[in-house]
């Protein structure tokens, strides 16, 4: 089970910091070629249901994509410090953490996937191919994120 951690600095509160992470319907603005959808009755908390399309849009199909459906539930909830996800998808499996820590300069944000490796063997010998375009989307969302959360306002 590989994990992915990745930290980022966040010029901004962590109470701002945590309102743009936990907006989940707003994650398409900072993470590339994904629009989230809040599929359970409420929004904030244990229990959140959410389903995630990642890849290119399909234009003549409003809404849709040729990609990944990331189904997720928040597992659990303590603003404005932690937020974990569990991907609960064919592919995307395990949990999802940010953790939130305030710093001198606003926010220090560490993102961390602890991937459950799909299609058995194929997927343990193939993530190390995978591997740098997984961290290469995740560095660049990150630092939209960044960039995105300081410009809210709290």
């Amino acid at each position: 089970m590989p994990d992915l951690v990745l930290p980022v600095a966040v010029e901004a509160p962590p109470e701002q910091v945590w309102a743009a992470l936990t907006d989940w319907r707003s994650q398409g603005r900072w993470m590339p070629a994904t629009d989230v959808e809040v599929v359970s009755a409420h929004d904030e908390g244990v229990g959140v249901r959410l389903a995630a399309r990642t890849g290119v849009p399909l234009p003549w199909r409003r809404g849709r994509h040729l990609g990944v459906l990331d189904t997720m539930v928040v597992t659990e909830w303590d603003p404005p410090r932690r937020v974990v996800v569990q991907h609960t998808g064919r592919i995307v499996r395990g949990p999802g953490i940010f953790e939130l820590t305030p710093a001198p300069h606003g926010t220090d944000l560490v993102w961390t996937e602890r991937l459950w490796l799909p299609l058995g063997l194929l997927g343990v010998v193939g993530w190390p191919l995978a591997r740098p375009f997984v961290l290469l989307g995740f560095r660049i969302s990150l630092r939209r994120f960044a960039r995105y959360a300081a410009a809210q306002a709290g």
